[in-house]
């Protein structure tokens, strides 16, 4: 019988570096109605391997979500992250750098988010959008971001080396799906906190950013820290296809709780 082919396989960035359909789904259910099954299925799963992770207080997990607007990197923490206990997890967003920030090297503020021994750490948006942001807007010479990408593997592989595993997800969403998520938002005034106007200026300059990431996709894309092409045109895929990237990551590092320290039979006859 054929290997099951995982899920870390079907969507893990190709040497050619040729980005899956954003509508793809090469693994996995085929309706939304079994992707919502499964997950509930999964979060089961993700919730013990978790707890276990934290019980272990050894290693740690980073899931990084990039994507363009309404990729849905907010909704994945949501319905993916949110099927997990929140004491093991550490979620931050990256937003414009502040002053503060400004004034030390891109990647401090990251170091001071990153996860702790026993936890799963989330970045919404990361170091990359100073190779993402930072190039499409001019807002560094070409020098300084061009030699980001070397900087960044050998952060990643600081990380590694220190016990972090990475998932690093590319919600990849088309124009005309970011379209049908913007028009929506702007149409429903409990959406409109959502909106920024900044969105359709980054929108008029797709292609520049598509090529950003197809770079960063592509030079930062390591044996132990890949990129997955998560495609996000179908929130109920990206959703499910994310939850079973970390599923099989927490799998292959096996957490394992540590044994007790007291007289467990001794304890239970004082129960007694």
């Amino acid at each position: 019988m054929a290997k099951k082919r995982s899920v870390r396989d079907a969507l893990r960035l190709p040497a050619s570096g040729t980005l899956l359909d954003p509508d793809a789904r090469p693994v996995g259910p085929g309706s939304k109605a079994a992707a919502a099954r499964d997950l509930a299925a999964t979060g089961e799963r993700l919730a013990a391997l978790q707890e276990a992770l934290f019980a272990e207080g050894a290693r740690s997990v980073l899931l990084v979500l990039q994507g363009m607007d309404t990729s849905g990197k907010g909704g994945t923490i949501k319905h993916v992250c949110g099927l997990v206990n929140p004491q093991g997890l550490r979620i931050a967003s990256f937003k414009k750098p502040t002053p503060a920030e400004r004034r030390h090297h891109f990647l401090w503020r990251v170091r001071r988010a990153l996860p702790g021994p026993g936890l799963v750490g989330v970045f919404d948006r990361s170091h990359y959008e100073d190779v993402l942001v930072a190039r499409v807007n001019s807002l560094v010479p070409r020098r300084v971001w061009a030699g980001r990408y070397a900087e960044i593997n050998e952060f990643e592989a600081e990380l590694t080396a220190a016990g972090t595993t990475l998932v690093k997800c590319f919600l990849h969403i088309s124009a005309e799906e970011q379209a049908e998520r913007l028009v929506a938002r702007l149409k429903n005034p409990a959406k409109h906190w959502k909106y920024n106007p900044a969105d359709l200026d980054a929108r008029a300059r797709w292609s520049d950013y598509q090529a950003a990431y197809a770079d960063a996709l592509t030079r930062c894309s390591t044996p132990d820290a890949p990129w997955y092409v998560v495609p996000a045109d179908r929130k109920w895929y990206r959703n499910w296809a994310v939850g079973h990237l970390l599923l099989e990551t927490l799998k292959d590092l096996d957490p394992q709780p540590p044994a007790a320290t007291f007289d467990v039979k001794a304890e239970l006859a004082r129960l007694t």
